[in-house]
């Protein structure tokens, strides 16, 4: 399963944003020992952001992020932030699972790693 992970990248500092990114990699870290693909939109996001020119680059990690989170199948809440939020509204809309905790997801049999 395509899981997303979800949860606040904003903050005051740079090292609150970083630790915001590193505890969604650190839960995607987790979702892929499950045996599932996990994605972060931010992740997809970042790099162009930081190369381009526009002016509202929330909204633009916003529209790529969602863009990843409609790949998904599921999507993983590490905590709330509107952006976060809005990911999981849109998941939910679509019927499809949102976990609140890694216990929650289910293990494969028959894992990647």
């Amino acid at each position: 399963m395509i899981i997303g992970v979800a949860g606040p990248f904003s903050a005051d500092t740079e090292a609150a944003r970083k630790a915001n990114l590193d505890a969604m990699n650190e839960a995607a870290a987790k979702i892929l020992e499950l045996g599932h693909i996990p994605l972060i939109g931010v992740n997809a996001a970042l790099p162009v952001i930081e190369k381009s020119n526009i002016e509202n680059k929330y909204e633009a990690i916003m529209e790529i992020s969602m863009a990843v989170i409609d790949r998904c199948e599921a999507i993983l809440m590490i905590g709330s932030s509107p952006g976060a939020d809005r990911e999981r509204d849109f998941i939910k809309s679509k019927g499809l699972p949102v976990y609140y905790s890694i216990d929650e997801i289910p293990i494969i049999k028959n894992k990647i790693c």
